[in-house]
């Protein structure tokens, strides 16, 4: 009776991961689908393309070409580029509402971003590479052409400018700035027909215009040079003149630096500056945007994700191959008491207070290398590394119990693998299908190119091991006997992310109240901590769901682990 229970529940439990994973893959397609349907709106047609740059360097970007584009009759170009450590999707937002206003769209990679070769900021950041292409396109008016960037894009269609100043009609820097750090100095002359969209709570402000607050950029002295006053800009009003191409107007939508990418004020302001300056579009009011439903789109696949993850592990698990991993999970504790709340807070606390020293202290000591090619990877993996050093130390002196199996090494890292396949096999279906990875807003899973493919090899082993800490101290010993499965999994996501929470509560508390970003010394990191919640999220639920058919944390670690070093390689910049 015992064999035929236990063979029951196998059969259950491969058939409810079946129905997990394929539910999953459904809404990563039907996300997919939707994401396409609203780029190619109005007879867009969406490519990826490639192309050679400076020095022969592979150039990417997407095309958007509109119905009404022909070489017979050609519309204008806007030429639109990502920040740092992003990609050309992250501008899909401005790309699409381009588009449906008649003008053809290059949406680039930056050079050592995306699918682009080259080292970062090499070659103008491609920014010139693309302006050229872009202007070779038949279907393209060569006299009308706009430039758009955000952030480090912005310095990068303002390199096109210097490169070309006779090759474009006007220009929209979002959440960016003339002159240093890497720009030219900007003039009441140049660069030709600008707008700013610099939002009230950007955290650059210091960066890009040497103001303390964002709120207060219309009294930055840098920026009234480059609209030529010395008085405060007024918001909205137009300086200059658009016919002698020396326009200039400030906007200050109410959101934050990578807000822009999510605000349908950042993007209207720049459709209607383009529908000023430019001569052929087509007339849409800037309220009309699609381009949410986009985003809705590849952010339902990114939950689809997770869950054909969970339901292919689930289903692997019961094939004969992996039965010596299968066991019933034992949790650690009996309740939760004291100690477990101690725990509790320990281990929510140690990551984020890690997260700002382990950020600086790779920046200015683990410069990028062949070996250590991505600064970003490097300060990930630098964080994991201190977070599992430290709570190994701790463990020394604390001695908590751990339960658990030592489930066997070659078929934990071989489920790993096959799990992370699967899941990057729909990953790559959707890239065939719909040209579309899965984002919603800064959150977003990419596949990986043939060389960032290489890259992570470089960090996998380093940040799984990170993680084999962590995931052991949350399953082997945090657990409580008297949880529901539910509970278990709330309080390991509490777990994981609630340090970050808290701290990401605490600066932009402070910075929506005051205007002043505590951590103005390193605001690059403050975004990105951003990510860190969703994706612990993930990392727990994933660690609690393999966890609870193995007894063992480490098949659970160890697919984390190659999930979060492929999210973080393909997402990121690479240096060297």
């Amino acid at each position: 009776m015992a064999g035929t229970q236990s063979g029951a529940n196998s059969h259950y439990s491969m058939k409810s991961g079946g129905w997990l994973a394929l539910t999953g893959l459904a809404i990563i397609l039907a996300g997919a689908f939707l994401a396409h349907f609203i780029r190619t709106s109005d007879g867009i047609s969406v490519r990826d393309i490639r192309f050679a740059g400076a020095d022969g360097t592979e150039m990417s970007a997407l095309l958007y070409v509109p119905q009404n584009a022909t070489a017979e009759t050609p519309a204008p170009g806007i030429l639109a580029v990502h920040g740092y450590i992003n990609s050309r999707e992250t501008q899909d937002g401005f790309s699409i509402e381009f588009a449906r206003r008649g003008y053809v769209v290059l949406a680039l990679d930056q050079t050592g971003h995306g699918y682009s070769g080259g080292p970062a900021f090499s070659n103008g950041f491609g920014g010139p590479d693309g302006l050229r292409y872009l202007r070779s396109l038949p279907m393209v008016d060569k006299t009308q052409i706009g430039l758009e960037g955000h952030s480090m894009g912005g310095w990068t269609v303002l390199a096109a400018a210097a490169a070309m100043p006779e090759d474009y009609t006007s220009m929209v820097l979002e959440g960016s700035s003339t002159g240093a750090p890497f720009a030219q100095d900007g003039s009441p002359g140049w660069p030709r027909n600008l707008a700013l969209v610099f939002s009230r709570y950007d955290e650059f402000s210091k960066l890009m215009w040497g103001a303390g607050r964002a709120m207060d950029v219309a009294s930055s002295p840098k920026l009234q040079s480059v609209f030529g006053t010395d008085e405060n800009i007024v918001e909205g009003q137009i300086y200059g003149s658009i016919a002698q191409g020396n326009a200039r107007v400030l906007y200050q939508p109410s959101t934050t630096h990578p807000g822009d990418h999510f605000s349908a004020d950042a993007i209207g302001r720049a459709t209607d500056w383009f529908a000023a300056t430019l001569k052929g579009g087509r007339p849409l009011p800037a309220t009309d945007q699609l381009w949410i439903w986009k985003e809705i789109g590849t952010g339902a696949g990114l939950i689809g994700f997770v869950m054909l993850v969970l339901g292919s592990f689930a289903v692997l698990v019961q094939l004969p191959v992996f039965a010596p991993l299968r066991a019933q999970a034992i949790p650690a504790l009996p309740r939760r008491d004291g100690r477990w709340w101690r725990l509790f807070a320990l281990n929510a606390a140690m990551p984020a207070l890690l997260f700002y020293p382990a950020f600086v202290a790779a920046f200015f000591l683990l410069p990028a290398t062949p070996f250590m090619p991505q600064a970003v990877t490097t300060q990930v993996t630098l964080w994991a590394l201190l977070g599992a050093g430290l709570a190994l130390l701790l463990g020394r002196f604390m001695k908590p119990d751990h339960t658990g199996a030592n489930s066997s090494w070659p078929l934990s890292i071989l489920i790993a693998a096959a799990t992370a396949a699967i899941a990057y096999l729909a990953l790559y279906l959707t890239d065939v299908l719909f040209q579309t990875d899965l984002r919603f807003w800064v959150v977003a899973i990419k596949l990986p190119s043939i060389r960032q493919w290489g890259i992570s090899a470089i960090y996998v082993v380093p940040l799984t091991l990170g993680f084999m800490v962590t995931l052991r101290t949350l399953c082997g010993g945090m657990t409580v006997r008297t949880d529901s499965s539910l509970k278990r999994y709330v309080a390991a996501i509490f777990t994981m992310t609630g340090g970050f929470i808290v701290m990401l509560g605490l600066i932009y508390g402070l910075f929506f109240a005051t205007g002043s970003l505590i951590t103005d010394f390193d605001p690059l990191s403050t975004v990105i901590a951003i990510q860190f919640v969703p994706v612990l999220a993930a990392v727990a639920i994933i660690g609690i769901f393999t966890w609870q058919r193995t007894n063992s944390h480490r098949p659970g670690a160890i697919l984390v682990g190659l999930l979060v070093t492929l999210y973080v390689v393909a997402g990121t910049a690479t240096q060297a």
